[in-house]
């Protein structure tokens, strides 16, 4: 637009737009990576020391790599899950009534990023792990509840990927109007069923005690880890909710988008 200053006229362009610094999935995709390293070593751990030192727990090798293994990654997991969900919960956002639809829109786009981290971890463990860990004890016949394959599926795999879920959901509420001010049930749901598989695997381990069923997974005794699981399922809600609000989001900071679709441009 043209300003006038005395003779002179200035011109002022009109700044657009684009959308770019909205989307940013550089972390997400980092964090994948880095989760499918830990997952392939942990397999190549299980390949090299399974076989070899962990048929039998009563051995001193099965203490050595197994049992070493197992407090380790329990707490380095209680200090990544104690430390990622204090600090979202601590720096959380007071002001989310002041929050722009820029802002708002990029963290939205930030949530997406956890869902899919959340999302691929749920795949590992469940998926891969959870099928390897059957044929293991069809193979072997477990002679403890910690196998060389429980200890990567129960107390790596689920761990895992309870403190991404968790981690998003505490993100969600702390940074975003709409899930601070309401409980969101897709969500819940989401996070919530999966990670209740770890409570379910004291009553599986309890089962298996008094019964050989190595390794059924139509019996009774797995039905809680198979509706537990396919309750990550949920996350199709959460996006659904997401991306309803993105929606709205975009009319408002690109005007000209929500007249092309009133059919008013």
């Amino acid at each position: 637009m043209g300003v006038a200053i005395g003779v002179k006229t200035v011109t002022v362009g009109a700044k657009t737009d684009t959308g770019a610094g909205y989307v940013n999935l550089k972390p997400a995709l980092l964090i994948m990576a880095l989760l499918t390293i830990m997952y392939a070593a942990a397999r190549v751990y299980q390949q090299i020391f399974g076989w070899s030192a962990g048929l039998d727990s009563t051995l001193p090798e099965f203490q050595t790599y197994w049992m070493n293994f197992f407090w380790t990654e329990l707490a380095v997991e209680a200090v990544v899950g104690a430390g990622l969900w204090s600090y979202l919960w601590f720096t959380r956002d007071r002001h989310l009534d002041k929050l722009s639809p820029k802002e708002e829109l990029r963290r939205y786009f930030n949530l997406v990023g956890w869902l899919m981290v959340y999302a691929f971890a749920v795949y590992f463990a469940v998926s891969f792990f959870a099928e390897q860990d059957a044929a293991w004890h069809q193979t072997v016949v477990r002679d403890t509840s910690l196998t060389p394959s429980h200890i990567i599926l129960f107390y790596l795999g689920i761990p895992t990927y309870v403190i991404a879920g968790v981690g998003a959901f505490l993100y969600a509420m702390t940074r975003l109007p709409r899930y601070a001010s309401g409980i969101s049930v897709p969500f819940v749901l989401a996070v919530t069923g999966p990670f209740m598989i770890l409570p379910n695997l004291g009553y599986n381990e309890w089962g298996h005690a008094f019964w050989l069923m190595e390794e059924v997974f139509g019996a009774p005794l797995h039905w809680g880890f198979v509706v537990l699981g396919w309750s990550v399922l949920a996350l199709g809600g959460v996006l659904l909710q997401g991306i309803h609000r993105m929606i709205e989001l975009l009319h408002t900071i690109f005007p000209e988008m929500a007249a092309k679709h009133s059919g008013t441009a």
